[in-house]
């Protein structure tokens, strides 16, 4: 089921546009990060596309039906919404907050089926929270607590996922599982949307990443090529890094941020052409199609690539040898080690003939 956006605008009263002209189409599959500064319409955004908030203009359609027109328990069997955890405060079980997720399939008032009882305990299995079954929402922690929500929104087996800013206010082992948990999901074929104040989630993890400024000015596309130092410094005013940290058998990329930016952006320098060989280690099959239709969105720079199975370990091998500047690398790099069940490493060195060959980077 494709969510699509087309010149959607929204503005509070009749001030100036929080929203303005979007227009982005979010796949099946899709990971889809939403970022930007306080007060650039994140959540405005996410509401808007629920309906709880009415578009002054454009189309939000599913599948190309009107999302406004629909009946709401159509729109939430399709499209599951998990607002801020630290804004949610229940007497409710996990057990009973998980069974909630079911009203758009049955009705706020009618009685759980045992098809309705049965997913909302597989709800919470899936998301490790089975034990918590019986305890009341307000006695749970932050991390607990997202955990229910998104099981509350499983339950209900929609086709999209919109989550409010999951990863706020947990600590990092709670990061970590609900970020794979969104890549579990994406994996399973839901398209996942979510904000967040972390531009190195959206790095790491999404396929696709919108950049919202106030004012409604917007960018949209693969996170590899929107989350750069100077789209950060643009839309949230702060001189940043993108580099490379190894660790667990891989490598991955980050952001750091350096100081406030002050003064004119200055122009993004081209990073030197390079040699690349990138090498991946890959632990599950399904990877393999991304994979394969990444390298493939990359053909023009790709120069070689050889691949094996290595049937003892139970996994397959393939390396990589590209040439091109050192930011589509980087890019490149970025987008391999974003499937789920890859590792990767990449080694560079420059491609200028009058280069010192014997001096190579790990990225």
């Amino acid at each position: 089921m494709k969510l699509s956006l087309k010149n959607c605008s929204f503005s509070y009263r009749e001030g100036e546009p929080i929203i303005k002209d979007l227009s982005i189409d979010i796949e099946p599959g899709r990971l889809v990060a939403i970022l930007g500064p306080n007060g650039s319409g994140k959540t405005t955004l996410l509401r808007c596309i629920m309906n709880f908030l009415k578009w002054d203009g454009g189309n939000c359609t599913l599948d190309d039906e009107e999302i406004s027109s629909m009946p709401p328990s159509r729109l939430w069997s399709r499209i599951a919404y998990v607002p801020q955890a630290k804004g949610v405060c229940s007497g409710y079980t996990a057990y009973e907050t998980a069974l909630l997720g079911r009203a758009g399939r049955g009705g706020v008032f009618s009685n759980p089926s045992k098809k309705d009882k049965e997913a909302a305990m597989s709800a919470l299995r899936r998301l490790g929270v089975a034990h918590l079954a019986n305890r009341r929402c307000g006695e749970m922690s932050g991390g607990e607590l997202q955990l229910v929500l998104i099981a509350r929104a499983l339950a209900a087996e929609p086709k999209i996922m919109i989550l409010d800013e999951p990863e706020s206010n947990l600590d990092f082992k709670n990061q970590l599982i609900i970020l794979d948990i969104l890549s579990e999901l994406a994996a399973s074929g839901m398209a996942c949307v979510f904000n967040t104040h972390y531009p190195a989630h959206a790095l790491s993890r999404a396929d696709k990443s919108l950049l919202l400024a106030s004012g409604g000015e917007y960018l949209f596309g693969d996170s590899a090529k929107m989350i750069t130092e100077t789209n950060i410094r643009r839309f949230f005013g702060v001189d940043a890094v993108i580099g490379s940290v190894e660790g667990a058998g891989t490598s991955a990329r980050t952001v750091i941020p350096l100081k406030l930016a002050s003064g004119d952006a200055p122009a993004e320098k081209p990073g030197g052409r390079v040699l690349a060989v990138i090498s991946m280690i890959i632990r599950e099959h399904p990877a393999v199609e991304k994979i394969n239709a990444i390298l493939e969105s990359y053909s023009g720079i790709l120069v070689g690539r050889m691949g094996m199975p290595y049937r003892r370990a139970g996994v397959s091998i393939l390396n990589v040898t590209a040439d091109a500047d050192k930011k589509e690398i980087d890019a490149l790099t970025t987008s391999l080690g974003a499937v789920r069940g890859v590792s990767v490493k990449t080694i560079t060195t420059a491609a200028d003939e009058n280069a010192d060959i014997g001096k190579a980077e790990v990225v």
